[in-house]
């Protein structure tokens, strides 16, 4: 293993009770009842849309989305100072820089708030490249993991193996974006998806961001 892309919402950053209370204050702008952490676990998916379209049981067009999608990121904003890193984030970003592996950081979470939410942690300076969204919301992850890649490779002036990059994160998403490039991947259940869900998804599922490290190979 020689790199390391790590996800931020529900993998670093611990955030889960407040991407669904901001859920909840958009669902509320239609009338419909708020959901528990479990219901968001079992629902959740990209593109988002399609997760508000399982939640409401109908059909939600561009214009309505893009109203959820405000409205869920001016809740999500005024409640994620609240948040904090997962309780090994510092210990695992810390141990693989001892262990002589790059790192960085992919987030489809908007670039421009992300960077200042990451850097207020303290964990920029183990990470070669942090990048968040910076084109459609709620779109899959594969496709700005193939760009993070080869900007990654621009930044350390060698290009990466697909078979050296270990993907970490706590989504579905996280998977098949891995997968669909040839990378390696690790869940961390952090209660995005429901346990089972992890399961099937054919890569190792962890509960602790160290244990993560092991289980894909970056650290003894």
């Amino acid at each position: 293993m020689r790199h390391i892309v790590w996800d931020w919402n529900g993998t670093l950053l611990d955030d889960l009770a407040v991407v669904v209370a901001a859920v909840n204050d958009t669902l509320a702008t239609v009338g419909r009842r708020p959901i528990t952490i479990e219901e968001y676990g079992a629902h959740y998916t990209r593109p988002v849309l399609l997760f508000y379209e399982r939640l409401l049981g109908r059909v939600v067009d561009e214009s309505e989305w893009l109203g959820f999608d405000a409205s869920f990121h001016d809740s999500y904003r005024r409640r994620v100072e609240t948040a904090t890193l997962a309780t090994d984030a510092v210990e695992a970003v810390a141990a693989a820089h001892r262990s002589g592996l790059s790192q960085s950081l992919l987030s489809m979470y908007w670039h421009d708030e992300l960077v200042p939410q990451v850097n207020r942690f303290g964990i920029g300076e183990f990470l070669v490249r942090v990048d968040g969204l910076r084109g459609t919301p709620g779109d899959r992850k594969q496709l700005y993991l193939e760009e993070h890649l080869r900007a990654v490779g621009h930044d350390l002036s060698s290009q990466i193996d697909p078979g050296d990059v270990l993907v970490i994160g706590d989504a579905l998403d996280d998977v098949a974006a891995a997968t669909a490039l040839g990378l390696n991947c690790v869940l961390y259940d952090g209660g995005t998806h429901p346990a089972e869900q992890l399961a099937a998804a054919g890569v190792p599922v962890v509960d602790s961001l160290m244990e993560a490290l092991r289980a894909g190979g970056a650290v003894s």
